[in-house]
């Protein structure tokens, strides 16, 4: 049976679920803006849930409102930016035309494009690998996000090798030379980042990977891979 309200008792507000809804994701995206740049000035290891909250103004009880741990929080900063990688390299897919897509060439620097290389977040990212190494069930968790990404990914690079002639006899084969290459190359561009030379080279090294992991198409001739 419905209770009785006492004489002169005032009904509750109404929550506004959607306003909450909303304030709630706009505290956990500054708490990651702010372990963005706290990460990046201290590195990963050294930094700590207090120096993050005090960046973005909020409490230890706003934080641990929104994740449990500083893992959990680089793993939701992760997922953001690998999300806005792939939809970089969706939108690559729709831009321009097969014609602007002839060669493998092509296909990389398009690719690239889509994913440029960040100081900050490579540090980062670096830093947290290495601390996924001491710990098996992160590191096996890692593992697993990466394959999810390079899953996602892979058959976008193989929608645009298509329009340039070559398909790909072994996608997963690909994607984890893609990966290597990726970060190999990164390193180097970020030792020496006014050396064109290396960028050069690093469009020529995922160019004769991507040949190498890949075939002429019946469908379409790709045009000679020629390099500058």
């Amino acid at each position: 049976m419905a209770r009785m309200r006492n004489a002169g008792e005032l009904d509750e507000p109404p929550i506004d679920r959607k306003r909450v809804t909303k304030r709630r994701a706009e505290t956990r995206q500054r708490l990651l803006g702010a372990a963005f740049d706290v990460f990046a000035a201290d590195g990963f290891g050294r930094s700590t849930v207090e120096q993050i909250c005090e960046r973005a103004g909020y409490t230890r009880g706003a934080f641990y409102s929104n994740f449990d741990t500083l893992d959990d929080l680089f793993l939701a900063m992760w997922e953001d930016r690998s999300a806005e990688m792939l939809a970089g390299v969706d939108s690559a897919l729709d831009a321009g035309s097969d014609a602007d897509v002839r060669t493998v060439r092509d296909v990389v620097a398009r690719v690239l494009q889509a994913v440029p290389i960040d100081d900050n977040w490579y540090r980062i990212s670096a830093e947290f690998t290495a601390h996924a190494l001491r710990n098996p069930p992160l590191r096996h968790m890692v593992a697993a996000r990466e394959s999810a990404i390079v899953s996602t990914l892979t058959p976008m690079v193989e929608a645009l090798l298509l329009r340039a002639g070559r398909t790909v006899p072994d996608p997963a084969a690909l994607g984890q030379a893609l990966v290597a290459v990726h970060d190999g190359t990164t390193v180097q561009c970020l030792i020496e980042p006014d050396n064109p030379a290396v960028h050069v080279r690093r469009i020529d090294l995922f160019t004769e990977v991507v040949l190498a992991y890949s075939s002429t198409s019946n469908a379409k001739a790709a045009p000679t891979e020629g390099m500058p």
